[in-house]
């Protein structure tokens, strides 16, 4: 048993070691390697212009509106009539002459309407009470959102996940009862505005 006891004690005091050498990290390996010379780059500063500079289209052009999935434009948000009425130029085919009759027809019913285009949609709102009325192109309709819509008499036909919110959705070929229209838009003016 004599024998056995060195043994326990020569493997507890020498532990295991692997013999597989590991590989030099990369950056250990940069470092060794013998550098190359480079040659001396130019200041950013006297690069050549890029080919692409030539593509710019000039200040005194305005930039064509681009039309969304759907047939929505994009229109930067602005306030006021200009950006409410460069989105209904931009409204493709039929839904333009019905955008410039809508904005007709609320401008009369309410006189002094505020505007403005957000979320590339132009909301009709009174000052002071927020926002009553909103539009938004679609491939096949134009859809009218009064925000206050459940508020209305009678209740505009189109349902929403809001609880307070009706559509009205105008289609082409589609007469469109003005009348109606302009009652609900009186109404709409009059109530509590959604702060958008």
């Amino acid at each position: 048993m004599a024998g056995k006891a060195p043994q326990k004690a020569a493997k507890k005091a020498a532990p295991k070691r692997s013999t597989v050498k590991k590989a030099p990290s990369r950056k250990a390996a940069a470092k060794a390697a013998p550098r190359k010379p480079t040659a001396k780059k130019a200041p950013a500063r006297a690069a050549a212009p890029k080919a692409t500079a030539s593509k710019r289209k000039s200040p005194a052009k305005a930039k064509e509106p681009r039309l969304l999935s759907g047939g929505n434009p994009q229109i930067a948000k602005g306030y006021g009539d200009a950006p409410v009425q460069a989105y209904i130029e931009a409204m493709p085919g039929w839904k333009r002459d019905v955008g410039l009759r809508l904005d007709a027809l609320i401008e009369r019913a309410v006189p002094g309407v505020s505007k403005a285009v957000k979320w590339n949609s132009p909301f009709y709102g009174v000052e002071g009470q927020g926002w009553f009325l909103g539009i938004h192109c679609f491939a096949k309709y134009i859809k009218v959102a009064f925000f206050r819509g459940m508020s209305l008499k009678p209740v505009p036909p189109g349902e929403s996940k809001s609880q307070d919110t009706r559509y009205l959705d105008i289609r082409e070929n589609v007469p469109l009862d003005e009348g109606q229209f302009i009652a609900w838009v009186k109404q709409a003016s009059q109530l509590p505005g959604e702060r958008m």
